[in-house]
């Protein structure tokens, strides 16, 4: 099971790294939009676009890297005072519970999604971007790193739930 947990975990990890370097790129983006509209007194709706088609791949990519890491948020007061063997079992249950969540949100976005390319959804302003269904497509798909990442938890918690 450890070999499967790894596999999903490295998949986890690489596309973490890319929302990594999303981050740099909105960063340039809009220290580039700031300087355009501030100091030259000009800009483009495709940059100031791009900046949250930046920011949806950054945190719907990065969520399961977050939780791979141990970087997500958790109740400590309560979780601290209980025995090992029940913060096991309490993290198995909440992965179980965010496995589920993962899944449903990705059955419900999909429709979203395909709806959104069938129409040839773009930008309501002139100049923006188009292919909105990109942006909207990171939603199945961080959700399906999220849910990649819970199954890799609960592979690793399984073992330990009776020691």
């Amino acid at each position: 099971m450890s070999r499967a947990a790894d596999t999903l975990e490295a998949l986890v990890e690489g596309l973490g790294r890319l929302s990594a370097v999303a981050l740099i790129g909105l960063v340039l983006v809009m220290a580039g939009n700031v300087l355009l509209r501030y100091g030259f007194s000009a800009g483009s709706v495709w940059a100031q676009e791009l900046e949250w088609h930046l920011m949806s791949p950054i945190a719907l990519l990065g969520a399961a890297w977050a939780l791979k890491h141990g970087e997500h948020v958790r109740v400590d007061v309560f979780y601290a005072r209980m025995s090992e063997l029940w913060q096991r079992r309490v993290e198995f249950l909440s992965c179980l519970a965010g496995l589920l969540v993962s899944l449903a949100v990705i059955w419900l976005s999909w429709r979203y999604v395909m709806q959104s390319w069938m129409q040839g959804e773009g930008s309501a302003n002139p100049g923006g971007i188009d292919a909105r269904y990109i942006l909207k497509g990171f939603i199945p798909l961080g959700f399906a790193l999220l849910a990649l990442q819970f199954t890799a938890l609960l592979l690793r918690l399984a073992p330990q739930l009776r020691r």
